[in-house]
């Protein structure tokens, strides 16, 4: 389940990065062939992957097939999102889900019709995979109720997802524009993640619970016994439920919730047959530790610090391209291929941030967390011994996994071995407590820093546009008549403040291309906002903010040019203008209006400070 939250970030990254062509040179019958012989190619490999594990059963232990198992679906998943990005990109499967009615309209539908593509092949994996599930097992479920019980226990993690990008889709959807400028922030999209995960994670168990057909536990010995440990240790939850994963013969446990009203505990039937009820008080302890830890809210923490990383990643990548000739031709490509191209390199960087990410940095705290409850465990129970006979008894009932590692959890020998340390060592559980807090606190000083550098103003200009105005300047020695570069460096020139080589670069764009309406936009504007009066031109800029409008009357270009006739001094015009400015933007509604009120509050303007 946790390797799958990372393949779904993945998926829904590449789906959304990918921008569709406009028309399809090829049929909808071609769309489907293709994507069944893909589809074709990947169930010959899954199917010989999975017979050549049970052929070799005879041969190997049981510990040995549950390795190669996890082994081989980790690697089949990757090759399922493989085989989704060769549907994006080469058979340009988004354009043929936006043919369907109110895809086109609604992101989310898109999204979670291509989530359900790659869903597909998740489940073609384990289609296969059952012989060996039940091989090493050797519970008794059908094959159906094995696929069932893969998709009710992973599509939880779009759950989240799904209701952000629907709130997403209305918020794109209502008038009041100020809050669509303020989502799109750094600051919104921090405070609406915050908020909207808060809450997730506060009323999400109840949902969850639900999906997954979970009951209280029969009233029994064991039941009461368990209740009664709970209450004496002063824990508060909602219920102790029976979780009945792959129809509960999956020998595991967890805990759900943050809010003690909204925390549900975890028990699968087979484990709560195996287990003694005092091996079963150890269990819970474990999970009372998760809660007593905090664990939750440390992840909710993550997640943050993720997002903050990623978002300033993503504004300084693009500015990288320059230091690597051989990818110009990506920039400078209008069409579609070179776009698609353009942002799955992009991606790249992303893609291996989010793997590392979560793989190592939250890898790391996974497991130590999990280490922390293990320890409380013992200290709650008096000693070891009874965490460590429940976690053999499950090492040796669900296949022989002793000896099994995760990313999220050491194996359970690591486990037991550091249990057993508690023996001779009893402030074992003091000293790791002390190591997390000093590791989350390197952690936060980390992802600050990182997150100051990434998404600072200032920072940005001096490490990413400095280095990129240097990689332009010099590449135009040797292709002076490289449009795009000049385009390029006056951006750059003018984010700097450098506005007299802005214009000199913009000048010899519309020298090269006299129709570049957005170089005559932004010309335009540099000349009648910059704040050197001297390097003002507010005749020209009123030209060739006409000449824009004259190719597009876009929002931004209908601001320049009443920008332009606020400061001629024609105010009539300057209103109307910005009137149809209003009138035609999707997006600063909020900044238009602005503009609109300093029209009409003065007879004659300066032109304001604010850039393009």
């Amino acid at each position: 389940m946790f390797n799958n939250i990372i393949y779904f970030l993945i998926v829904i990254l590449i789906f959304s990065i990918n921008q569709p062509d406009k028309t399809s040179k090829d049929s909808l019958a071609f769309f489907i062939t293709m994507s069944l012989l893909l589809w074709g190619s990947f169930v010959l490999y899954c199917r010989m992957g999975f017979a050549a594990i049970v052929r070799g059963f005879s041969s190997v232990n049981t510990g040995n097939i549950s390795a190669q198992y996890h082994l081989l679906i980790s690697r089949l998943s990757i090759l399922a999102i493989a085989m989704f990005a060769l549907d994006v990109y080469l058979l340009n499967l988004k354009y043929w889900l936006q043919l369907i009615p109110g895809a086109s309209r609604l992101t989310s539908l898109q999204d979670v019709l291509a989530v359900l593509v790659f869903t597909f092949y998740l489940s073609t994996i384990w289609f296969f995979a059952y012989p060996v599930y039940k091989l090493m097992t050797r519970h008794d479920i059908s094959r159906k109720a094995y696929l069932k019980s893969n998709l009710t226990l992973n599509l939880p993690i779009l759950f989240p997802w799904l209701v952000l990008s629907l709130i997403y889709d209305l918020t794109a959807m209502i008038s009041y524009k100020g809050a669509q400028d303020f989502f799109n922030t750094v600051e919104g999209n921090l405070i609406f993640f915050f908020g909207f995960v808060l809450l997730m994670m506060v009323y999400m168990p109840a949902m969850i619970q639900y999906w997954w057909g979970c009951r209280p536990l029969k009233a029994s010995d064991k039941t009461r016994e368990l209740k009664f440990f709970l209450d004496k240790n002063g824990f508060r939850y909602r219920a102790l439920l029976s979780w009945p994963l792959f129809e509960g013969r999956m020998m595991t446990a967890g805990i759900m919730g943050i809010a003690p009203r909204h925390r549900y505990i975890l028990i699968t039937d087979s484990l709560f047959e195996i287990l003694s009820v005092d091996e079963l008080k150890a269990v819970v302890a474990h999970e009372m530790g998760h809660a007593k830890y905090l664990h939750l809210l440390f992840y909710l923490v993550f997640l943050a610090g993720f997002m903050v990383i990623s978002l300033g990643l993503q504004d300084i990548l693009p500015y990288f391209y320059y230091v690597f000739p051989s990818l110009t031709g990506l920039i400078s490509g209008a069409d579609t291929q070179s776009t698609n191209i353009y942002f799955l390199a992009m991606s790249i960087p992303m893609l291996i941030t989010l793997v590392l990410y979560f793989r190592y940095v939250m890898g790391f705290f996974m497991r130590n967390f999990e280490r922390q409850a293990d320890l409380y465990s013992a200290r709650l129970m008096g000693g070891p011994g009874l965490t460590v006979s429940s976690l053999e008894k499950i090492a040796f009932y669900s296949g022989k996994i002793r000896d099994v590692p995760s990313w999220h959890h050491f194996s359970i020998r690591q486990r037991v071995e550091c249990l057993m340390k508690t023996l001779d060592d009893p402030g074992l559980l003091k000293r790791h407590n002390r190591f997390l807090g000093t590791a989350f606190i390197i952690y936060l000083m980390c992802a600050t820093s990182l997150g100051i550098i990434f998404n600072s103003t200032a920072v940005k200009k001096s490490l990413v546009y400095s280095l990129t105005e240097s990689a332009i300047k010099e590449r135009l020695v040797n292709d002076p008549r490289n449009l795009e570069l000049y385009k390029d460096l006056a951006m750059v020139c003018h984010e700097l403040g450098k506005y007299g080589e802005a214009i000199d670069a913009y000048e010899k764009v519309i020298e090269i291309d006299p129709g570049n309406a957005v170089s005559l936009n932004n010309l335009a504007w540099i000349l009648v906002t910059a704040p050197d009066k001297e390097i003002r031109d507010k005749v020209r800029s009123l030209s060739l903010a006409k000449r824009a409008v004259d190719i597009e009357r876009s929002s931004v270009f209908l601001d320049t040019l009443a920008e332009a006739y606020y400061a001629n001094g024609m105010q009539n015009e300057a209103v109307n203008t910005i009137k149809e400015a209003i009138s035609v933007a999707k997006e600063n509604q909020g900044y238009y209006e602005k503009q609109l009120k300093k029209f009409l509050s003065s007879d004659k303007g300066e032109g304001g400070l604010s850039c393009y």
